[in-house]
């Protein structure tokens, strides 16, 4: 017999399915009409979500919730503001749905085309940020999908005040009726009732820690695109200009520091190791960063905390750092390579081949040359908001924006073509 949890649960997936077939027939000006309108019932119901979110402040700093993870549930008017906003953004996007991605005529005479479609049904979960339940309602619906999200119980409060505002908002404009559901449980059944039911969801996207994602992983019945560490790692070549190599890790590491796509390793070559370490070890402690060093990086710097081998593979999400010298390029390759987590890494150098080899040997979803990991970011790449950032290589891979959540069909066209 069936528990309440998923009963309810099945029955959104039922709804959902519903939903995503009606959202399928939407035009693309419709859909971007709806957005504008969800993005106007977020501001309408602005007092009511900022009071909202602010029972869930006072729950996480009960429950000693780190300040990163604080920072990450605060919404203000400014936040709040950015959210609608963003919303507006990706009604301005292209829409990806209907794009003819191939059109041929084989020997028979048949037409085939290769048409961008919806996935269909997507199931989001995560944890600690309010503003997914707005991107990646946002993000779904404008590619024809219907939404089941359920984000974790530090957010439950902002998490139905956003969904609520979502759907008023969109349902004034034509929103099919249970396009974007918000699972109204925290409780751990509700994970795994999400993860059984792929008679009604074709995709599940967990956004959270390790822990989460090795159990959405574990227990799904449908595909999975995980996101995992954003172990990220800066490789400062012996050809590098100094000056940009110290302000590219002052801002991978600091800028947001308990985001994914934060630098968690710095390397530097050995040969410059004695000019440069000092001068970014300064930098970053003028930031408050805490440094730890390998053996090689303590000869030069005492003071620095011994690093252990845990730290290599350690995404720390807060301001520390590791830093290891390496003698050549290779070594650094061989090490994000080894201890990476497949997500975001850069190489700093003025030589143009040495940056290439880089980039074509590293085997992240990300790779930069001369630039602040921070990019590797949905928004900087032009998406809009995104799902996540996929450490995976298949369906999709980096930040997730619009074409990433879709599917294709091959739609076939003749003139009473028989095989005989």
């Amino acid at each position: 017999m069936s528990d309440p949890i998923t009963e309810q649960i099945h029955e959104m997936g039922r709804q959902s399915r519903t939903a995503a077939y009606a959202l399928s027939q939407l035009s693309t000006e419709k859909k971007d009409t709806i957005l504008r309108a969800m993005a106007q019932g977020l501001r309408d119901a602005s007092t009511e979500i900022l009071s909202e979110n602010q029972k869930d402040i006072l729950a996480g700093e009960q429950k000693g919730l780190s300040s990163a993870m604080l920072d990450r549930l605060h919404l203000d008017d400014a936040r709040l503001e950015a959210v609608a906003a963003a919303l507006e953004h990706v009604a301005t996007l292209p829409d990806p749905v209907g794009q003819v991605l191939e059109d041929w005529v084989p020997a028979s005479g048949i037409r085939i085309e290769q048409v961008r479609v919806p996935i269909g049904t997507i199931g989001i979960i995560y944890e600690s940020r309010p503003n997914v339940t707005a991107d990646a309602a946002a993000l779904c619906f404008k590619t024809g999908n219907a939404t089941i999200l359920r984000g974790g119980s530090e957010a439950i409060h902002s998490n139905r005040a956003i969904a609520s505002a979502l759907d008023a908002g969109g349902k004034k404009a034509g929103l099919p009726e249970h396009s974007i559901q918000l699972v109204p449980f925290t409780d751990r059944a509700s994970v795994a009732a999400m993860a059984g039911m792929d008679q009604w969801l074709d995709l599940i996207i967990p956004r959270g820690g390790k822990g989460l994602i090795e159990t959405v992983v574990s227990l799904a019945r449908m595909p999975v695109i995980k996101h995992y560490d954003g172990i990220c790692h800066l490789y400062v070549s012996e050809q590098a200009d100094q000056e940009m190599a110290v302000a590219l890790t002052v801002d991978s590491k600091t800028q947001k520091p308990g985001v994914c796509n934060a630098l968690e390793t710095l390397l530097i070559q050995e040969s410059v190791a004695a000019e440069f370490l000092p001068k970014v070890a300064a930098a970053l402690r003028s930031k408050d960063v805490e440094l730890r060093g390998c053996e090689a990086s303590r000869a030069i710097l005492p003071d620095l905390i011994p690093a252990t081998e845990e730290d290599w593979s350690t995404e720390y999400l807060k301001k520390i750092i590791s830093i290891k010298i390496v003698p050549d390029i290779a070594a650094a390759i061989s090490h994000i390579n080894t201890y990476g987590s497949h997500h975001t890494d850069c190489i700093v150098t003025t030589d143009e081949a040495e940056a290439e080899g880089f980039l074509h040997s590293i085997d992240s979803a990300c790779v930069m040359h001369n630039v602040s990991t921070r990019f590797a970011d949905g928004g900087e790449f032009g998406f809009g908001a995104e799902i996540g950032i996929s450490t995976d290589k298949l369906h999709a891979r980096g930040p997730m924006g619009l074409r990433e959540l879709t599917s294709y069909q091959y739609r076939v066209r003749g003139k009473g073509q028989t095989k005989e």
